[in-house]
């Protein structure tokens, strides 16, 4: 049986290595070498081949895309091609039969096409259960909390991400968001925003200061279990017992 084959990969030295490699092997026919997701996403539509390999960072439609634009039809065995080996355990989720790390060799590839000669017929509804969990895991990568805040003045109104803020400090009705040298006055409570800013990116350290991880250069003891926060513009903010949770998860205690 001849294992009808398209490859996808926007780096041409890799693809035209891979594309090589195949070519190597004389069950194995390539019927087409695409540069984008999206001419992967057309090829397996007018080919229905029986192996993609597909590369996972690609402009436009990635690797996992062109997975969710396969369902409602059979799919091929696809076969994530990636340098970074993290996206492995994701291949595996999205039934990924097999998934190549580079740089690898022709004893690799031929495993990887063993395993897409062993592998039983897909069942009935395959496609639509990988696109429905390729939306789960979608979701939960899409980041958490604000990216952005509306920050208002008498002369105009503009957008603000929040990665950009480095610390946020409490005015009564108001906070002041610290960006750079520059500090602008946004109406809200401490609490209100904490709520909606990404944990991970952000921590309340006091009833007055929320600061931005990123911006924390290093943290000293201070006294009665207070600490002093040092950012990286050597600001200089206590962290209060009330708050010592907080800090300790930051520090990972």
């Amino acid at each position: 049986m001849t294992l009808r084959v398209i490859v996808a990969d926007d780096e041409p030295m890799s693809r035209q290595r891979l594309v090589r490699m195949l070519h190597d092997e004389p069950d194995v026919r390539v019927l087409e070498a695409c540069e984008t997701g999206e001419q992967a996403a057309e090829a397996i539509r007018a080919h229905g081949p029986d192996v993609a390999f597909l590369d996972v960072q690609m402009p436009g439609l990635d690797g996992f895309d062109v997975v969710a634009a396969s369902a409602g039809r059979r799919p091929p065995a696809f076969v994530f091609v990636t340098a970074h080996d993290h996206y492995a355990v994701r291949a595996f989720e999205v039934n990924a039969l097999d998934y190549l790390l580079k740089p690898f060799d022709q004893e690799r590839l031929r495993a990887a096409l063993l395993r897409v000669r062993e592998r039983p017929a897909p069942a009935p509804g395959a496609s639509e259960r990988m696109i429905a969990l390729l939306e789960r895991l979608a979701a939960a990568e899409r980041p958490r909390g604000l990216e952005r805040l509306v920050v208002r003045t008498t002369e105009r109104a503009f957008f603000l991400k929040t990665e950009m803020i480095d610390w946020i400090e409490a005015a009564g009705k108001y906070v002041h968001l610290h960006v750079g040298k520059a500090t602008h006055l946004l109406r809200g409570s401490m609490a209100g925003l904490e709520e909606q800013l990404d944990p991970a990116r952000f921590v309340r350290i006091s009833r007055s200061a929320i600061v931005n991880i990123d911006r924390i250069q290093e943290i000293q003891p201070w006294f009665q279990g207070d600490h002093v926060v040092i950012l990286h513009d050597r600001t200089r903010l206590t962290s209060t017992r009330g708050y010592r949770e907080n800090l300790q998860r930051l520090l990972g205690k």
